[in-house]
């Protein structure tokens, strides 16, 4: 199991608390927290070799969606785009 930090600029603060998906195969859980300041990202995967591909979907994704919370993501080998669409989930149900 690896752990990968991330921290992306933000400003636009998180509603609320949010939970989407479930550490499944192929799926991803991510649970998101409100925060002041920067974007903080923990992914815990199974899957080695994908650091690189981590912070390129990461990098983007936050650079479009700026939201100011601290990010859990726990990973059983999503796809990117997996990756992606959750992350809007959680983000979406963390609006007030």
């Amino acid at each position: 199991m690896r752990t990968l930090s991330y921290e992306f600029s933000a400003d636009r603060p998180a509603a609320r608390r949010s939970h989407v998906g479930v550490v499944g195969s192929g799926d991803l859980e991510v649970l998101m927290t409100p925060a002041n300041g920067n974007a903080r990202v923990r992914v815990r995967t199974s899957v080695d070799g994908f650091d690189t591909v981590w912070r390129t979907v990461l990098e983007r994704f936050f650079a479009r969606h700026r939201v100011a919370a601290s990010f859990e993501l726990n990973d059983f080998g999503a796809t990117p785009g997996v990756v992606t669409l959750r992350l809007r989930q959680a983000i979406e149900e963390g609006r007030a």
